[in-house]
């Protein structure tokens, strides 16, 4: 499979129609706005905010209905990344001494999810075990697996400290869990350390599972010792490893998780807007970031994905998360786009 390369300029981003329509506004304000270079300016910035909206909707696929697998090319983008609970606790036991009370929102059922999805376009969403919730009890997102056929894929959790951890994983693999939420916030600095973790990785590498990573800046260097360690495990880091969560995109951590592009088996999530940067809608503060994964990684080993539900708070939306990809990343060619938005998520969660 020949990567491709981010870059095939303005000609997939406006039609020739639409640009020519650009340009004659301008020069039309020009010539019968007194010839102001302000009024021209405005014309030329309303005509390229309808060219902006006419490929918003040109992009959004038909209708469909939830239920059911969606038709061949009526929904083709994949969210690679969302979570969703249940408030029956009584049926879905939450970890610790957890309670309704705790769950915030109150709960956010597959069906939600998907009519979200649904209005952009979205046919299927990986789903990722809430590293708080319900911890190892992977049996909810199993569930919404088998209710929704040809939906979902899951990444569940596998407490490595605990016996028998590589014998789980396999367990999951034959239930269909494509791979492992893993995450320092478990176990602490420690937290690759160990037999157990080792196993883990040494097992995914075997049955083509993902190691999925919740992790922040400081914690990318053991990743890379780790990706090292097992290089024929697949790897894939949530959230551009949260870099600018504090609100400052620091340039020694963007270099830091572009370094780990060396290892061909890692990629890289493209996802939870809402908590990095400005973590303000539409989000352009973090194109210049997103450039230099893409830059690093190359669109095949990059994807989007929403982070729902915590991508849904007001002021943030679902539409808002997969617009500033589709809509408003600039320089990407119609094949670049189709990677970030579905082929990336496919290769690592939804291929046998």
């Amino acid at each position: 499979m020949t990567r491709p390369q981010v870059g095939d300029r303005l000609a997939d981003r406006l039609s020739r129609r639409r640009w020519l329509a650009v340009g004659a506004s301008a020069v039309c304000a020009g010539i019968l706005g007194n010839a102001r270079p302000a009024a021209a300016a405005e014309a030329a910035r309303k005509a390229a905010e309808a060219a902006l909206q006419e490929r918003s909707q040109q992009n959004r696929s038909p209708q469909s209905q939830v239920e059911g697998t969606p038709k061949e090319g009526s929904m083709p983008w994949i969210d690679a990344h969302a979570h969703v609970w249940s408030d029956d606790v009584a049926r879905w036991p939450l970890a610790g001494q957890q309670t309704v009370a705790d769950l915030k929102p109150r709960q956010f059922l597959p069906e939600a999810l998907l009519e979200l999805a649904r209005q952009e376009g979205v046919g299927r969403v990986v789903l990722i075990q809430h590293s708080v919730y319900h911890l190892g009890d992977n049996r909810y997102l199993i569930d919404c697996t088998r209710r929704f056929p040809g939906r979902f894929a899951v990444l569940g959790m596998v407490d490595d400290r605990q016996p028998q951890a590589a014998e789980k994983l396999r367990s999951l693999h034959e239930q269909g869990v494509r791979g492992l939420r893993i995450t320092p916030r478990i176990h602490g600095p420690r937290w690759l350390e160990g037999e157990g973790m080792a196993s883990l990785w040494q097992t995914a590498a075997q049955t083509g599972q993902v190691m999925g990573c919740l992790i922040d800046p400081e914690h990318l260097p053991q990743l890379d010792a780790m990706c090292q360690r097992f290089p024929q495990t697949r790897v894939v880091i949530d959230h551009m490893a949260r870099l600018g969560a504090d609100g400052t995109i620091r340039p020694a951590d963007v270099a830091q998780l572009c370094r780990l592009a060396r290892h061909r088996h890692v990629a890289v999530k493209i996802s939870a807007f809402y908590a990095l940067g400005k973590k303000q809608p539409p989000y352009d503060d973090l194109l210049p970031l997103i450039r230099r994964v893409l830059d690093a990684f190359g669109p095949a080993r990059c994807m989007w994905a929403s982070d729902a539900p915590y991508q849904v708070q007001p002021p943030h939306t679902y539409a808002a998360s997969i617009s500033l990809i589709r809509d408003r990343l600039e320089g990407l060619s119609a094949g670049d786009r189709q990677w970030l938005l579905a082929r990336t998520a496919e290769e690592f969660f939804f291929t046998a």
